[in-house]
């Protein structure tokens, strides 16, 4: 939020000083709360580690001892217990018919009023409309989305026009080394099946 428009302030022609009293919100020993711990959660638990964070995370199942030790993530096995305790939700999972709207007015409510919500799963696993009150009446500080429902917003959508959101293009991986991995690792799939071999990266039916 304060990276967003410090720039705009920064560059912008009617900036005559900067403010002294323009404060920001630590992440270093922030409790961050991952709901979703699978490959991308666990992965973005480890970069949070870097940054000496607590971390909570919700998941369908709990994660092994030795896991949850090598990056000190402690287990919720309720979400809401993991929504009151964290100053930043990160929403890290697959749009399922059980994970669609998860968030609503309820869980938003039993966020901190300083907490910032980031998604970067998809769009629809937020209440976009109860997300909009929430930010509007302060009931949560912030939020950052990689991801909306649908993509782009309407032009005239009432997220755009909030200053504690931050919305991006859905740009989580596109960075050209991401792109790369990604595209090699569909070819391996395509020669495997071709070749009659175990597929890489099989993604089973539950």
């Amino acid at each position: 939020m304060y990276l967003h428009t410090g720039c705009q302030i920064a560059v912008s022609p009617d900036t005559k000083n900067f403010a002294v009293d323009w404060l920001g919100v630590e992440v270093t020993r922030a409790t961050l709360g991952i709901i979703g711990m699978g490959s991308i959660g666990y992965k973005v638990a480890q970069r949070a580690r870097a940054f000496n964070m607590r971390i909570l995370y919700h998941n369908r199942n709990q994660r092994r001892k030795e896991e949850e030790e090598a990056v000190g993530a402690h287990y919720c096995a309720k979400m809401e217990d993991l929504l009151q305790q964290s100053d930043f939700v990160m929403l890290v999972v697959n749009l399922t018919p059980e994970t669609h709207k998860l968030i609503g007015k309820k869980e938003l409510g039993l966020m901190k009023p300083t907490a910032t919500l980031i998604n970067i799963s998809r769009g629809a696993v937020i209440d976009q409309d109860a997300l909009v009150e929430a930010l509007q009446n302060k009931v949560i500080r912030a939020a950052a989305l990689d991801v909306t429902y649908p993509e782009p917003l309407p032009r005239d959508h009432p997220l755009l026009s909030l200053d504690n959101v931050i919305i991006t293009p859905h740009i989580g991986t596109a960075t050209v080394q991401a792109i790369r991995l990604m595209a090699e690792e569909a070819i391996a799939n395509m020669l495997a099946v071709l070749n009659g071999q175990p597929i890489p990266s099989e993604v089973l039916p539950k």
